[in-house]
Protein backbone atom coordinates (compact mmCIF):
# COMPACT_ATOMS: atom_id res chain seq x y z
CA UNK A 1 0.00 0.00 0.00
CA UNK A 2 1.72 3.13 -1.15
CA UNK A 3 -1.14 5.30 -2.32
CA UNK A 4 -2.62 8.16 -0.35
CA UNK A 5 -6.32 7.94 -1.17
CA UNK A 6 -8.71 10.84 -0.75
CA UNK A 7 -11.15 9.99 2.03
CA UNK A 8 -13.52 12.81 1.05
CA UNK A 9 -15.93 10.81 -1.17
CA UNK A 10 -16.25 8.01 1.41
CA UNK A 11 -16.74 10.49 4.27
CA UNK A 12 -19.31 12.47 2.27
CA UNK A 13 -21.16 9.27 1.36
CA UNK A 14 -21.22 8.24 5.02
CA UNK A 15 -22.67 11.62 6.01
CA UNK A 16 -25.38 11.22 3.37
CA UNK A 17 -26.20 7.73 4.63
CA UNK A 18 -26.46 8.99 8.22
CA UNK A 19 -28.84 11.72 7.05
CA UNK A 20 -31.07 8.99 5.60
CA UNK A 21 -31.36 7.04 8.87
CA UNK A 22 -34.76 7.41 10.53
CA UNK A 23 -35.11 7.44 14.31
CA UNK A 24 -37.16 4.23 14.20
CA UNK A 25 -34.22 2.48 12.49
CA UNK A 26 -31.71 3.09 15.30
CA UNK A 27 -32.56 -0.27 16.88
CA UNK A 28 -32.39 -2.16 13.55
CA UNK A 29 -29.84 -4.98 13.29
CA UNK A 30 -26.72 -4.43 11.20
CA UNK A 31 -24.31 -6.84 9.51
CA UNK A 32 -22.09 -6.32 12.59
CA UNK A 33 -23.15 -9.05 15.06
CA UNK A 34 -24.74 -7.70 18.20
CA UNK A 35 -24.49 -4.08 17.07
CA UNK A 36 -27.77 -2.28 16.30
CA UNK A 37 -27.68 0.66 13.93
CA UNK A 38 -27.60 3.33 16.66
CA UNK A 39 -24.57 1.68 18.25
CA UNK A 40 -22.86 1.43 14.86
CA UNK A 41 -23.47 5.13 14.24
CA UNK A 42 -21.93 5.98 17.60
CA UNK A 43 -18.96 3.74 16.71
CA UNK A 44 -18.56 5.57 13.39
CA UNK A 45 -18.42 8.89 15.22
CA UNK A 46 -15.78 7.54 17.59
CA UNK A 47 -13.64 6.23 14.77
CA UNK A 48 -13.98 9.52 12.88
CA UNK A 49 -12.54 11.32 15.91
CA UNK A 50 -9.84 8.69 16.51
CA UNK A 51 -8.63 8.77 12.91
CA UNK A 52 -8.76 12.57 12.74
CA UNK A 53 -6.47 12.64 15.78
CA UNK A 54 -4.31 9.96 14.15
CA UNK A 55 -3.91 12.11 11.03
CA UNK A 56 -3.11 15.23 13.07
CA UNK A 57 -0.93 13.21 15.46
CA UNK A 58 -2.55 15.11 18.31
CA UNK A 59 -4.42 13.13 20.90
CA UNK A 60 -6.72 14.00 23.79
CA UNK A 61 -5.40 13.46 27.29
CA UNK A 62 -5.47 9.89 28.55
CA UNK A 63 -4.82 6.55 26.91
CA UNK A 64 -6.22 5.91 23.44
CA UNK A 65 -9.01 3.35 23.33
CA UNK A 66 -11.01 1.68 20.57
CA UNK A 67 -14.19 3.59 19.65
CA UNK A 68 -17.21 2.52 21.68
CA UNK A 69 -20.44 1.28 20.17
CA UNK A 70 -23.34 2.37 22.34
CA UNK A 71 -26.45 4.10 21.01
CA UNK A 72 -26.99 5.59 24.49
CA UNK A 73 -23.96 7.80 23.77
CA UNK A 74 -25.54 9.42 20.69
CA UNK A 75 -25.79 13.15 21.43
CA UNK A 76 -29.09 14.88 20.59
CA UNK A 77 -27.42 16.82 17.75
CA UNK A 78 -25.67 13.80 16.18
CA UNK A 79 -27.32 14.41 12.79
CA UNK A 80 -25.47 17.72 12.40
CA UNK A 81 -22.38 16.99 14.53
CA UNK A 82 -21.31 13.70 12.95
CA UNK A 83 -21.23 14.96 9.34
CA UNK A 84 -19.00 17.83 10.52
CA UNK A 85 -16.67 15.32 12.17
CA UNK A 86 -16.60 13.18 9.02
CA UNK A 87 -15.68 16.26 6.96
CA UNK A 88 -12.89 17.04 9.45
CA UNK A 89 -11.63 13.46 9.13
CA UNK A 90 -11.39 13.75 5.34
CA UNK A 91 -9.72 17.17 5.60
CA UNK A 92 -7.12 15.87 8.07
CA UNK A 93 -6.08 13.09 5.68
CA UNK A 94 -5.58 15.53 2.80
CA UNK A 95 -2.43 16.71 4.58
CA UNK A 96 0.68 14.90 3.29
CA UNK A 97 2.05 14.86 6.86
CA UNK A 98 -0.86 12.65 7.97
CA UNK A 99 0.57 9.80 5.90
CA UNK A 100 4.10 10.11 7.31
CA UNK A 101 5.71 8.74 10.46
CA UNK A 102 3.84 6.79 13.09
CA UNK A 103 0.58 7.43 14.85
CA UNK A 104 -2.05 5.73 16.95
CA UNK A 105 -5.75 4.98 16.65
CA UNK A 106 -7.89 3.02 19.06
CA UNK A 107 -4.91 2.14 21.21
CA UNK A 108 -2.99 0.63 18.28
CA UNK A 109 0.33 2.05 17.07
CA UNK A 110 0.73 2.05 13.29
CA UNK A 111 2.30 3.97 10.46
CA UNK A 112 0.50 7.03 9.19
CA UNK A 113 0.00 5.29 5.86
CA UNK A 114 -1.55 2.23 7.48
CA UNK A 115 -3.84 4.41 9.63
CA UNK A 116 -5.09 6.24 6.54
CA UNK A 117 -5.92 2.95 4.85
CA UNK A 118 -7.68 1.66 7.95
CA UNK A 119 -9.74 4.86 8.07
CA UNK A 120 -10.76 4.40 4.43
CA UNK A 121 -11.70 0.78 5.07
CA UNK A 122 -13.78 1.76 8.10
CA UNK A 123 -15.67 4.37 6.08
CA UNK A 124 -16.36 2.10 3.11
CA UNK A 125 -17.26 -1.09 4.97
CA UNK A 126 -19.28 0.59 7.72
CA UNK A 127 -20.95 2.70 5.02
CA UNK A 128 -22.15 -0.55 3.49
CA UNK A 129 -23.28 -1.71 6.96
CA UNK A 130 -25.31 1.47 7.51
CA UNK A 131 -26.85 1.24 4.04
CA UNK A 132 -27.88 -2.39 4.59
CA UNK A 133 -29.36 -1.72 8.02
CA UNK A 134 -31.30 1.35 6.88
CA UNK A 135 -32.41 0.06 3.46
CA UNK A 136 -30.43 2.63 1.47
CA UNK A 137 -28.53 2.02 -1.76
CA UNK A 138 -24.76 1.85 -1.56
CA UNK A 139 -21.93 2.07 -4.02
CA UNK A 140 -18.29 2.93 -3.51
CA UNK A 141 -15.76 4.14 -6.06
CA UNK A 142 -13.38 1.69 -7.71
CA UNK A 143 -10.33 3.42 -6.20
CA UNK A 144 -11.86 3.22 -2.72
CA UNK A 145 -12.66 -0.48 -3.10
CA UNK A 146 -9.19 -1.22 -4.49
CA UNK A 147 -7.61 0.62 -1.54
CA UNK A 148 -9.70 -1.38 0.91
CA UNK A 149 -8.98 -4.70 -0.80
CA UNK A 150 -5.25 -3.94 -0.68
CA UNK A 151 -5.60 -3.54 3.08
CA UNK A 152 -8.08 -6.36 3.81
CA UNK A 153 -6.80 -9.18 1.57
CA UNK A 154 -3.34 -9.49 3.23
CA UNK A 155 -4.92 -9.30 6.69
CA UNK A 156 -7.34 -12.11 5.82
CA UNK A 157 -4.50 -14.18 4.41
CA UNK A 158 -2.38 -13.65 7.52
CA UNK A 159 -5.28 -14.73 9.71
CA UNK A 160 -5.46 -18.04 7.86
CA UNK A 161 -9.07 -17.29 6.96
CA UNK A 162 -10.15 -17.08 10.59
CA UNK A 163 -10.88 -13.35 10.63
CA UNK A 164 -9.34 -10.82 12.96
CA UNK A 165 -10.83 -10.24 16.40
CA UNK A 166 -12.29 -6.75 16.62
CA UNK A 167 -11.91 -6.08 12.89
CA UNK A 168 -13.83 -8.65 10.88
CA UNK A 169 -14.93 -12.26 10.80
CA UNK A 170 -13.86 -15.14 8.59
CA UNK A 171 -14.35 -14.42 4.88
CA UNK A 172 -17.57 -15.53 3.20
CA UNK A 173 -17.22 -17.63 0.05
CA UNK A 174 -18.70 -15.93 -3.00
CA UNK A 175 -18.07 -16.38 -6.74
CA UNK A 176 -14.77 -14.98 -8.01
CA UNK A 177 -16.80 -13.19 -10.69
CA UNK A 178 -18.73 -11.16 -8.08
CA UNK A 179 -18.35 -7.36 -8.23
CA UNK A 180 -15.38 -5.86 -6.38
CA UNK A 181 -17.55 -4.32 -3.64
CA UNK A 182 -19.11 -7.73 -2.95
CA UNK A 183 -15.60 -9.24 -2.83
CA UNK A 184 -14.54 -6.66 -0.25
CA UNK A 185 -17.63 -7.14 1.88
CA UNK A 186 -17.23 -10.94 1.78
CA UNK A 187 -13.55 -10.65 2.78
CA UNK A 188 -14.62 -8.79 5.92
CA UNK A 189 -16.87 -11.68 6.98
CA UNK A 190 -20.14 -10.20 5.78
CA UNK A 191 -22.52 -11.81 3.31
CA UNK A 192 -22.98 -9.28 0.49
CA UNK A 193 -26.22 -10.93 -0.55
Amino acid sequence: MTSKPDLTPAARRMAELLAGVRDDQLTAPTPCPGMPLGALIEHIDGLSLAFTWAADKRFPDGPSQPPSADAANLPPDWRTLFPERLAALAAAWRSPEAWEGTTQAGGVDMSGEEAGHVAMNELVVHGWDVARASGQPYDAGKDEIDTCLAFVAPAVEQSGGKGIEGLFGPPVDIPETAPALDQLIAQTGRNPY
